[in-house]
């Protein structure tokens, strides 16, 4: 099979979809593809739910102090060009 034509199967609903849509996230040697935003958010929140609660907490903390930092250097940088 061809790169170009190369199919992927989303794990969440199941549709086939071609190299350069959906989204695939490769961790390690696991592979997770979804053929929309829809079906990855749908598996996040499913994972999330499972997932222990006090290992995740302190990860999402740090991952929205990351966020908040890259928007307030982006607003620096839109205020700054006046």
């Amino acid at each position: 099979m061809s790169v170009e034509s190369q199919k992927y199967k989303c794990v969440v609903c199941g549709r086939s979809f071609p190299r350069g849509q959906g989204v695939i996230i490769t961790i390690e040697d696991l592979t997770l593809e979804f053929h929309s935003n829809k079906c990855f958010s749908k598996f996040a929140r499913e994972l999330l739910k499972k997932l222990p609660s006090e290992s995740v907490k302190g990860y999402a903390k740090r991952l929205v102090e990351e966020y908040r930092e890259i928007t307030l250097q982006k607003s620096k940088l839109k205020s700054k060009k006046i």
